[in-house]
Parts: C-alpha cells; structure tokens; sequence
C-alpha cells in the first residue's frame, strides 16, 4: 500500500499548489513512483491546471483523467456516491505508485464551511495523512488586489489554526504537518509559533506533528500577462509572445495626457490605455524602451478600436517586443478585471514555478517532512532522483560557472533557474543592460549573477597577456591575442584558467568545436591523460549509465581508448556510480578476431595494467555486458559482464548513435556531453538543449569543480 499525504486547507487562495509541488518534489528524490490524485475537481471538461503542472513534476507516467476523483457537481448531488467514487478510483492510482500525493478541494465552487469538513472525510477514508494549509493572508481571495492582501496576525492563525484542527478532529482524519503559507515575512517564527500553541493545545506537548511556515512572495501570487489576457477576454495585438509569462505587479490607467502618465509610470506594471490614445500608446512604447523609465510587463488597449494603419506601422518599426493586449471592454471594466486577476502556478511561468520550489526547500524541513511521513527510500534511480542529487551536490559546495551566451534567452532563464535553487555562483557575458533588460522582458530574476562584458578592458588587457604568453610557441602577437579573447568563448575559458570561475559551459548557441577549441588551448589536460574526451551520463528508468566516448575522439587508438576508459571510470565514481567498465565490440571474450578487435582487446590489456584496481571486461558485446542472463551464456565468470556501469564505444560513430538510439528508445535522460580529461571543468551544450539540460549541465560541471578543488 502506498504512503498518501491529503493537501486540504481551511479555505481558498491558501497556495495549496505551491506546497503540493512543494512535497512533491521532496517525495520524488527519494521514491521511484510517486503518484498525484486531485480528490475533486472543479469539472472534467476544463482542464485542472495544478493537476496537470504536478503530473509533470512526476515521473511516474499516469494518465490525467485517472488522477481526477469526483467533480463539484457529483459532490452536491450526491456526496456519498461521490465519495465512494473516490475512494475507487484513488485505488487504482495507489496500486501503481510507491506514495501517492493527493490534492483536496480548491473552496472555488461550493464556498461552505462544512468544505473542510468533506476534505477530512475523505482522508480518513483513503487512509491518507493530512497536510493542513493554512493561509497567511486576511480575506484571502477577497478584495485582493493582484494577488495583494493584508498579512494575518499571528493571533489570527492560531485561530484558523484551532478552528481547522476541531473540523479535522470531527471527521477522525490523522494530521501529521500543519504549514502555514503566505505568511508575513516579517514575522515567520511567531506565527510558527502561534500554530504550534494550536497544536499543542490540541494534541498535548508529547505531540510530533511539525509546523512550518512559508512566505508570502509577490512573484507567486500576481498574475503574469497571459492571465491577464485571460480576464479581459483580450487577443495578442502586438509583441512577443514569449514575453506572456512576465508578471503584473500594478496596475496604470493612463487616462492622462502623455507628459503626466509618463512620470506614473511603474516597474512590472500593465498599462491600461484607451484604444484610441495613440499618443499615449507611442509614449509608453518609447519610454519602455529608453531604459530611462521602469520596465513595464505589458500594455492593455481597450475600447476595441482598430490602430490606424500609419500607427501600426510605426509601431512594427520601432521593434518592440512588449505585448500589447487588445480588448473589447471600456476602461473601467477592464482595470477591474485586471486588478481581480489571480496569479496561479502553472507550467507558463519558470520564474514562478522556481520560487515556489526555492521557497520550499528553504523554510521547510524535507527531511523532517518525510520522516513524519515515515516514506521509505527507494533502492533504485530515476532521471528525476538523479537529477536531484546533482543539484543537491552542486549546492553543497556551490561553484562559481560563467555563461558565455548572454544573448540565448534559454541560458537566462537556466540562470534564474540556477539562482533561485542556490546551485551555483554565475557569471553571465554580455553587454549588462542588454542582458538584464532582456531578463526583466521575460520576467525572470537574474540579480544574483554578475554580467561582465566580454570586451572590459581591463580584463581584455589582462587575458590578451597571458594568451599571448601561453600561444607565443605559435607566434601569436599581443594584438592577435587581444582580438581573440574578446570571443565569449575564449573570454570564458580565460577566466576559469585565471581562477576567477571555477567552470564554464556553453554550447547553447556555439558549435562543439567554438566551445573545446580554446579548452584544449588554454585549459589543457590533467597530467597522465593523453586526450580530452566525453561521456554522457544516461538516466535510465531505474538506473544511471555512463556511455563514452560518444562526442569528441572520432577514432580513438588503443591507448586514446585506455584513456578514455579509465577518465570515464573517474567521471562515474564522480558521480556516485561504482565503475564496471565494458570495452565495447562486435565479439565477446576470445571469440572474434580483425582490426577493430584487436584495437579494443589492446586498449583492456592498458586500462588493466594502468589501472589494476579497476573492474574492466573487454572485448565485449553490450548485451553480453548490460544483460545478466546473456553474460551467463557468453561470459559466466566476469565481474563486469551483465553488470557494467561504464560503456566505452569503441569508435564516435558507434557511440554517438547508440546513446541517442537509447535516449529515443528506452526514454532514457541523456545528461552532456561532459568533457573529462581538462584540468578545470568546461562542458559543451547541444545547440538543442532546454533549460533543464544547461541546469543540470551546470551541475555536473559544478560537482567536477569540487572534485578538482578537492584534489588540488
């Protein structure tokens, strides 16, 4: 049976979708098949956006209409029934996971008193633990003003608190943690503490029940562009549409002249301005623009009236990609709706999607959290897991990266990313008011990074001397060198060599050859190792796998090959995955004969004399090395044989191919390339990648770091 954990809380607009993705994301380090169940749902025609965001925060494939319990209408109707169906199908969902989180009612539809109450109810008929959250906000969802209200007292949550723990208690549902969200930041500790008297008061002092409380954050509650668009019934008239996610955190209706809205104007505000004050429109434009005025989210024309052609065209010519919403409604009706607009935590916005995850992890005990819950840990290692370890290792011993590629809107967002989550110190190149203002444009928070332009004199000066010094054998002059670092990748490169950054990864926007061309100049290899190589550490469904080389050495001789062996064996051990090396061929054992053989058996009699303590098998066909049944038919008395970890391809074409057949295939999460073999970290990036990819890769590039600094 599975581990369940009930989110319910007292009343609505309480955040009870930040600390689900909150306990969610703390369930799925340590467990292989979390699950996710919405007890009722306001209907099944209109997708559950929560439910949806979570089932992507798991790696546990269920269908979205299995993980919806009973709708609002079901429950009127007939609350048995409802109840009963439930129970039914959060079975299903329980027989297929390990813990199951499960989501109670949003108080959006019915809005009674008794709405807890039915919450408990349920619980205590799935057998599920609740997790009580609790509100930090006075009237919340009433009167809120971009997602702005009143912080309550602590007096006030130990009320709410006795108040919801007596409904519990009625329907015998088992309670195990109380969080109180949206606190007021300016006195967190007494509002725990005002819980806990609740608690204690409830349960007795011997209790065990923990109380946490999170703060409020603007970026989580205002409502971004896109949600805006929503309310007023609006279309995209102009602008980027990758821009939507930006939140709105005030409001200006510029029913003024020009010269006195511009001084109203506000940082991250929406701009409501009447359809046919084109002036206006053309000044708040410009005055966005300028970098002289605030950074504004959007602007809202209302009224409905066309742009006259020559204004459209004015506007096309001066480039701007703010979004400018058109709607039919008047000026009042819409600066309602757009003061009424509620921020929600979705898949849409990266920035909010991060904060709430940094504000978990930062205010809420995990390990206390799954202790209360008493979650076994799982033996194996999902994707998921896997990359949780690395971020939690990277930000043990946080690393200082440089990101060349300023001008790559997913490096920024990676970066917001990275920042939030305390993984790493990062410097981003480019020009600092071209690359903060695009950050502001898309609404991501990147003050924690240092941008540093590639062409800073200083440093330039201070590179182009020692690139002279380390090329002068090839004849390259001071001017030459100073030419060449002012290239983001040669400047990036400068700084890890010169120690003002432990690590660089790029790619994003560069070729392979851009980004390791200037590594293998400056960085150079460490002492023993004969060339620089790659791996890519394959998450698979409950394993992790080291595959190599598969994206720099095209054909590798038996020593490159030994080589890469034993610097791929490091790399795993690395990465907390014990080394079994199989050297990859077309036989297995004795078996086989030929050139390409006799290169591979060559390379094993290296690896075993260079490195005796290591466990390598090789020549050796990948099924005989990944498959404990074949290795007892081919090979029955090797160590490595249908237990390698570590796969050395024996040539790029072979290995570039396999990992993506696999990665295609088997869905496996395919993490690099990692290039090993340097003596500082610098990694390569498809030109492909997503954010997630440039996170993780920062990473691993991080925990290399660490190793090195270790060793140094």
């Amino acid at each position: 049976m599975a581990q369940s954990i009930y989110l319910t809380s007292a009343e609505g607009h309480s955040g009870k979708s930040t600390i689900a993705l909150g306990v969610l994301d703390a369930l799925a380090r340590g467990i292989e098949r979390v699950g996710v169940f919405r007890a009722i749902a306001r209907s099944t025609d209109e997708p559950d956006y929560v439910l949806q965001m979570l089932l992507d925060h798991t790696s546990h494939t269920l269908a979205y209409d299995e993980c919806i319990g009973a709708t609002y209408d079901q429950v009127r109707s007939d609350p048995d029934a409802a109840l009963a169906l439930i129970v039914r199908r959060y079975k299903a969902i329980e027989a297929q996971c390990d813990a199951v989180v499960i989501l109670g009612s949003d108080y959006t539809d019915v809005g009674s008193p008794t709405e807890l109450g039915f919450n408990a109810r349920i619980a205590a008929n799935l057998g599920a633990t609740v997790l009580l959250v609790l509100g930090g906000r006075a009237n919340q969802g009433q009167g809120e003003q971009l997602g702005t209200t009143t912080p309550r007292s602590p007096e006030a949550v130990r009320q709410i608190t006795a108040t919801a723990l007596a409904e519990l208690a009625d329907e015998r549902a088992a309670l195990f943690a109380v969080v109180v969200n949206r606190a007021d930041p300016e006195c967190l500790s007494e509002i725990v503490d005002a819980a806990r008297d609740s608690v204690i008061s409830r349960f007795g002092h011997d209790h065990t029940i923990p109380v946490w409380a999170v703060p409020e954050d603007r970026f989580l509650v205002a409502p971004s562009m896109r949600g805006i668009l929503r309310s007023v019934d609006g279309t995209l008239l102009k602008g980027d549409p990758e821009l939507m996610t930006r939140e709105a955190l005030s409001v200006v209706v510029a029913g003024m002249s020009m010269v006195n809205v511009l001084p109203r104007l506000l940082e991250s505000s929406v701009v409501v301005i009447a359809a046919d004050r084109t002036e206006v429109l053309l000044a708040t434009l410009l005055a966005n623009a300028s970098g002289t005025f605030p950074s504004i989210s959007g602007i809202v024309l209302n009224g409905g009236f066309p742009l006259p052609a020559e204004i459209d065209r004015l506007i096309d010519g001066l480039g701007s990609n703010l979004p400018i919403i058109s709607t039919e409604l008047g000026t009042y009706d819409t600066a309602v709706r757009v003061m009424n607009t509620r921020g929600r935590l979705a898949a849409d916005s990266q920035r909010r999607y991060d904060t709430a995850l940094a504000l978990f992890e930062r205010h809420v005990d995990r390990e206390q959290l799954l202790a209360a819950l008493g979650v076994a840990r799982a033996t194996v290692v999902t994707p998921l897991m896997f990359e949780y370890i690395l971020l939690e290792r990277a930000r043990a011993d946080r690393k200082h990266i440089v990101l060349p590629e300023g001008d790559d809107d997913r490096v920024l967002r990676a970066a917001a990313t990275l920042l939030s989550r305390d993984v790493a110190d990062l410097t981003i190149l480019g020009e600092e008011i071209e690359v903060r203002g695009r950050a502001l444009e898309l609404g991501i928070d990147i003050r924690g990074a240092r941008v540093l332009s590639p062409f800073d004199a200083v440093l330039v000066s201070k590179f182009a001397t020692e690139y002279a010094r380390l090329r002068a054998h090839k004849g390259t002059t001071l001017q030459q060198a100073a030419d060449t670092v002012t290239d983001v990748s040669y400047f990036g490169t400068m700084m890890v060599h010169m120690g003002l950054a432990d690590g660089m990864v790029s790619g994003a926007a560069h070729t392979t050859a851009h980004t390791i061309r200037p590594a293998f100049e400056i960085i150079k290899t460490q002492p023993g190792v004969s060339v620089v190589s790659s791996v890519f550490l394959m998450a698979l469904a409950d394993r992790v796998l080291v595959y190599g080389d598969c994206a720099v050495v095209p054909d590798p001789t038996a020593e490159q090959l030994a080589d890469i062996a034993i610097s791929s064996a490091a790399t795993a051990e690395q990465f907390g995955i014990e080394a079994r090396v199989a050297m990859l061929s077309y036989s297995t054992g004795e078996s086989g004969s030929g050139a390409d053989v006799e290169k591979v058996r060559d390379a094993t009699a290296l690896v075993r004399s260079r490195a005796p303590e290591l466990a390598v098998e090789g020549p050796i066909q990948y099924d005989a090395a990944a498959d404990a049944a074949v290795a007892a038919t081919k090979m029955p008395n090797s160590a490595v044989a249908g237990r390698a970890t570590v796969f050395i391809f024996p040539d790029l074409n072979t290995g570039n191919n396999t990992y993506k057949a696999v990665q295609r295939s088997a869905g496996a999460v395919a993490m690099g390339p990692v290039l090993q073999g340097l003596n500082k970290p610098i990694n390569d990036l498809s030109r492909g990648a997503l954010v997630e990819d440039i996170v993780n890769t920062v990473a691993i590039t991080a925990i290399q770091a660490q190793g090195i600094g270790a060793n140094s």
